[in-house]
């Protein structure tokens, strides 16, 4: 199944990992996994006349009329029947009938493992929890081994396959991203990366890693009958790690994962041509997932708390501070500081959020439980230390992994905001969708500040399909526009601004209706570009086009990851003039994360949060203000 590693995710590669169950014998036994996927639709391939009747549409508001214009031109070339397009398209069709899903290799490799930006920042998210009440070692390794015990938890139902099957609508998702997660890594290439996944191996792992100081450590995390170790044993393991990593003048070997991946590809190579450090560098590539136990950042205002802990999960503040205490090629590397902070980072080839956030929901109400079993304190062996032999080139690469990744802490600005007027009971309330509602606002703060609109992604699960992953919801539309712009027109009645609103906030729920069907333009549009590559032809002139150019430009680049905890996860922006936005909607209040480079004089993140807020609370007060008979 985990034919992530190879380029095929076919069925023949379903079929070998037909269990995902740790292995009972040799042979291993198709379970209700296998049946659940078996049962899914395939990704359909829109028509070609759709998307591009949709392509225009969203192009409108984002481009001049002149440039609309252009590509209407291109447009009509590209779908004439017996064109270009057509040819591209049977060819994606032919793609569909043969594989289990037609786009997610090619999404794999080209948003992930071609991409060559360093994952940190650019690639990989963060997910801030609550501040924990402790202030010493004590308090963070009794909560580390409380969460190990519960991702640990979390994991036994992966194994057994008694994860309940989760539903959108009514119909079945696609489950597939949570068997990627746990025991998994990816490796770096010289010009494109690969993942690993050990937990089909005939011997899966049963050990995590642990850093602390920098320092790398082996932890067995069961027992020789294959029970898991109590959170007391793992306690007491993680003291022995603690107690044995005191000295801080390690190198810090775990930097040089967050250099751009042609660099790390060359200084991977060069780092395991040594025996010891390419048996270390497996063992941790091997682990079910990593704990960073990190040392207290410098203290802030609670205010500034929140903010300052996104980056701490997002790069970990410096070479002077928690950079090196991470590996970031980890797909899941959990966080806990001496000071209470404590989170997750991920990296994000091997899955979206939403079943990261499942597994945090999980662990958090588990490690709310007080621990009934008391373990009999049979001695257990001493975790094992990884060793590194650090050459005078590898010095020098950590050197510039450490330069380079300063640079990167000093440019990225994250500001959390937990915004306190209302949650999604309002917009409910108001019969009106909590994303949509937040995303028109999001246009509005935007609008407010630019005057103009830009291109917004949003992901859209499209796990409703076999292997599916995501598509964009593409939030900015002329429905938007028109709300935004009649907004602050004080000629404008608020009756008029009311129906715009909800032209604007429908317009946008059936965009997402669409997309999670599979019938949004952008992932077919990569389809038809990559098919062309493929086929050797040069790349069709609407590909080459200024307009496709603006509408890939994505200025907001937006995720809602709801959950339960009341959490938030952070992402940077992907591109040097944008703003990268996470929100997870509570109740009675919304977080909210916004990033932005600070080397771009027009973009910052304190700025947009502030007149997200102000689009929020106006928004609000206009449907208040605006007699409900008429609504």
């Amino acid at each position: 199944m985990l034919a992530f590693v190879t380029r095929a995710m076919g069925k023949q590669a379903v079929l070998k990992g037909a269990g995902l169950v740790k292995p009972v014998s040799v042979t291993r036994i198709p379970g209700r996994y296998l049946v659940h996927q078996e049962g899914l639709p395939k990704l359909p391939v829109p028509p070609l006349r759709q998307t591009m009747g949709r392509y225009l549409a969203a192009l409108q508001p984002i481009v001049s009329q002149e440039e609309l214009e252009y590509t209407r031109k291109l447009v009509e070339e590209f779908q004439s029947p017996g064109g270009v397009g057509e040819r591209l398209q049977k060819g994606l069709e032919r793609k569909a009938r043969k594989t289990e899903n037609w786009l997610s290799d090619w999404w794999l490799q080209t948003a992930y493992l071609e991409y060559r930006l360093p994952v940190v920042v650019h690639s990989s998210p963060g997910v801030v929890l609550p501040r924990l009440q402790f202030h010493d070692r004590q308090g963070q390794m009794w909560h580390a081994a409380k969460l190990i015990a519960g991702v640990l938890d979390f994991k036994s139902m992966i194994d057994n396959e008694t994860l309940p099957v989760e539903f959108l609508g009514g119909k079945p998702l696609c489950m597939n991203q949570y068997y990627q997660i746990l025991s998994s890594c990816r490796i770096p290439g010289p010009k494109r990366d690969s993942v690993v996944n050990h937990a089909l191996s005939m011997k899966p792992p049963s050990h995590i890693t642990v850093v602390h100081n920098f320092q790398f450590f082996v932890l067995d995390v069961y027992n020789s009958d294959g029970s898991p170790l109590t959170v007391d044993q793992i306690y007491v393991q993680l003291e022995k790690i603690w107690n044995s990593s005191l000295q801080t003048n390690k190198e810090p070997i775990g930097i040089l994962t967050s250099q751009h991946r042609n660099t790390w590809g060359k200084a991977y190579n060069n780092l395991i041509k040594d025996k010891t450090n390419k048996e270390s560098v497996r063992a941790i590539q091997k682990s079910i997932f990593t704990v960073c136990l990190d040392a207290p950042m410098p203290r802030v205002s609670d205010e500034l708390y929140r903010s300052r802990v996104a980056t701490q999960m997002l790069h970990g503040g410096g070479s002077r501070w928690n950079s090196g205490n991470r590996w970031f090629d980890k797909t899941l590397q959990f966080i806990i500081g001496e000071d209470g902070s404590c989170g997750l980072m991920y990296e994000h080839a091997p899955a979206e959020g939403p079943p990261i956030v499942a597994l945090v929901d999980h662990v958090v109400e588990y490690t709310k439980k007080s621990e009934t079993v008391r373990a009999p304190m049979i001695p257990l062996a001493m975790p094992q230390k990884l060793r590194f032999n650090i050459t005078p080139e590898i010095k020098k690469d950590i050197e510039k992994a450490k330069q380079n990744l300063n640079i990167m802490v000093q440019e990225l600005d994250v500001k959390v905001m937990v915004f306190s007027h209302f949650g999604k009971e309002f917009p409910k309330s108001q019969k009106m969708s909590p994303d949509a509602f937040i995303q028109i606002a999001l246009q509005l703060a935007y609008y407010r500040i630019y005057s103009l609109c830009c291109s917004t992604y949003e992901s859209a699960s499209l796990r409703m399909f076999r292997l599916g992953r995501t598509d964009t919801i593409r939030s900015c539309s002329q429905e938007s526009l028109l709300f935004v712009q009649a907004m602050d027109n004080a000629a404008k009645q608020n009756q008029e601004k009311v129906d715009l609103l909800q032209k604007a906030i429908r317009a946008h729920r059936s965009y997402t209706d669409m997309a999670i069907q599979g019938q949004a333009i952008d992932r077919h549009l990569l389809g038809l570009k990559l098919q062309a590559i493929e086929d050797l032809t040069t790349i069709p002139e609407i590909f080459m086009d200024t307009a496709y150019a603006v509408a890939s430009h994505f200025n907001l680049s937006t995720s809602q990851v709801p959950a339960q905890t009341d959490c938030v996860m952070c992402f940077g922006p992907v591109v040097p003039d944008g703003y990268g936005v996470c929100y997870n909607p509570m109740a009675e209040h919304i977080n909210f994360s916004v990033s932005a480079f600070n080397s771009c004089a027009e973009t910052n993140a304190a700025r947009l949060s502030h007149f997200l807020e102000e689009a929020l609370i106006d928004m609000r007060d206009l449907l208040m203000q605006t007699p409900r008979s008429k609504l």
